[in-house]
This record gives structure tokens, C-alpha cells and sequence, in this order.
């Protein structure tokens, strides 16, 4: 299993919202779809991203989504991983 220990905040949303359109960022990785670095930068973006509240709170009530909102600075990667 993935992780960043470094920063699971941002670990934690970055992987909250693909998985709210289906996406798997890990088996992204697995499959080869992500690189590891790819990776790695969605969740610095996560990190460093002025909309902690808005996501957090977006992802508090959403369990599903046909896309991600538009104040997420990873949606289009996010979006290039749908199935």
C-alpha cells in the first residue's frame, strides 16, 4: 500500500477525491497509468492547494461524482485517470 507519512493530510485528500469518481490512484500506479513522481506531485498540489476547507468539506458529503469540483487543482490529472 501507498502512503506519505510526510504528508497524510494531503495523501488522504488527493486519494479521497479520485476515489469519489472511481479512481484508484494506487492501482493507477500498479498499472502503470501514474508514475510513482506523477504521483508523488498530485499530492505536493494537495498539499499546497488555498481550498483544504472546500475539499474537505466536499468530500464529507460525497461518496460518488461523475467529476471532481472545479476548485480542484488535480482534477484534470484526476479526470485523465477515468475509466
Amino acid at each position: 500500500m501507498m502512503g506519505y507519512t510526510e504528508a497524510p493530510l494531503a495523501w488522504g485528500h488527493a486519494r479521497g477525491m479520485a476515489r469519489t469518481v472511481g479512481v484508484s490512484l494506487t492501482d493507477a500506479v500498479v498499472q502503470g497509468w501514474l508514475s510513482r513522481a506523477e504521483l508523488a506531485g498530485m499530492v505536493e498540489v494537495c498539499g499546497r492547494c488555498p481550498h483544504l476547507g472546500e475539499c474537505t468539506d466536499w468530500l464529507a458529503r460525497t461518496v460518488t461524482a461523475p467529476g471532481l469540483p472545479g476548485f480542484c487543482p488535480n482534477a484534470r490529472a484526476i479526470g485523465a485517470l477515468m475509466a
